[in-house]
């Protein structure tokens, strides 16, 4: 996201924006593998501490805690620098991180394995149903276009004035499409679980790679009627997003653990170390560099020697390297920021 989130000037690689309304592109990918495997490590994190005697209850109220941090987080970076009561926006990326650990967190610590198979399938074909034959007034059911689908009608209904200023009308991390956004987080969920099996490595790489590819064929099959969509999160989407997750997770899993080829994720997993600090960080500097004015002088730079999608990249690798070194200083100093 800090690549794809800093781009600027008149052109940009496709690949490197959000698809419009209906389709997906690769920063489509980003934001549900995050939640994907903030489901996987919930797994891991939990069932040791439950296991260890941890009182559920308290286990309960650590999250509520956590995911309130996160939610204070993402309305510090909405409003940044200017801090308007009547239009700052309420939903964001963060807000839907902390409610989805919260929701997929109290899911795992009292529910069983199968339950939480049963409620994942709820959430999907519970929202598909949802969108697609409750009637929106003046609309009528199934509408999915931007302005008419229920989603957008219920953030009008309760967002109005406190929604994501590009569109005005509708919310990307919405009410409404929560639902499925916490099914993503429990496909992670349900993945943590194979992982803590004693299944030999080998065996636990190919049901991954098996369960990825029938949950990304499955999510295209699916989008041919209920089309796939990140702006409201339709099922089919968060049902190819899980695939190709579990698909890209396996393929990490064979080369860092089964194969022992590490040396190269090492970039990665410092940038990891520290993810959320990173991405306010990386928010926060934006808007700094815009209130400074130094965006397009820093653009004109690379324009003079690049053509414009090729200047818009560099810019925005700029902004990647900046916030690396940053990551790399708090890696390196043993200092791990966790809310």
């Amino acid at each position: 996201m800090m690549l794809v989130n800093n781009g600027y000037g008149p052109g940009t690689y496709p690949p490197l924006l959000h698809a419009s309304w209906h389709g997906w592109t690769f920063t489509d990918t980003v934001f549900p593998f995050f939640l994907w495997i903030c489901g996987v490590a919930m797994t891991f994190s939990f069932a040791k501490r439950v296991e260890s005697g941890a009182d559920r209850g308290k286990l309960v109220l650590h999250t509520m805690r956590r995911a309130g941090l996160i939610f204070l987080l993402g309305l510090l970076l909405n409003g940044f620098p200017r801090y308007n009561l009547e239009t700052l926006r309420i939903p964001g990326v963060l807000q839907r991180i902390a409610v989805c650990y919260l929701i997929a967190g109290v899911i795992f610590l009292y529910t069983s394995k199968r339950t939480q198979a049963w409620i994942t399938a709820a959430c999907l074909f519970g929202y598909w149903a949802a969108m697609t034959l409750i009637p929106v007034p003046g609309f009528g059911p199934g509408h999915l276009e931007k302005e008419g689908n229920l989603q957008q009608y219920i953030d009008q209904l309760f967002l109005t004035g406190h929604m994501y200023s590009g569109s005005k009308i509708y919310d990307p991390e919405g009410i409404l499409s929560t639902i499925p956004a916490v099914a993503t987080t429990l496909f992670g969920v349900l993945t943590g679980h194979l992982l803590r099996t004693g299944l030999p490595t080998l065996e636990k790489a190919a049901w991954m790679f098996f369960a990825g590819n029938v949950l990304t064929f499955a999510g295209l099959f699916w989008g041919e009627s209920f089309p796939i969509n990140k702006n409201i999160w339709t099922s089919s989407y968060a049902t190819l997003m899980a695939g190709l997750a579990l698909s890209t997770f396996a393929c990490c899993y064979w080369l860092i653990d089964i194969k022992g080829w590490k040396n190269w994720a090492r970039p990665l997993a410092i940038y990891g170390s520290n993810a959320i600090a990173v991405y306010v960080m990386a928010g926060l500097l934006a808007r700094l560099m815009g209130m400074a004015g130094v965006r397009k002088p820093l653009f004109d730079f690379f324009a003079a020697f690049a053509n414009p999608a090729n200047a818009s990249l560099l810019y925005a690798m700029t902004h990647v390297l900046v916030l690396y070194l940053f990551a790399y200083v708090l890696y390196r100093k043993g200092w791990f920021l966790r809310v």
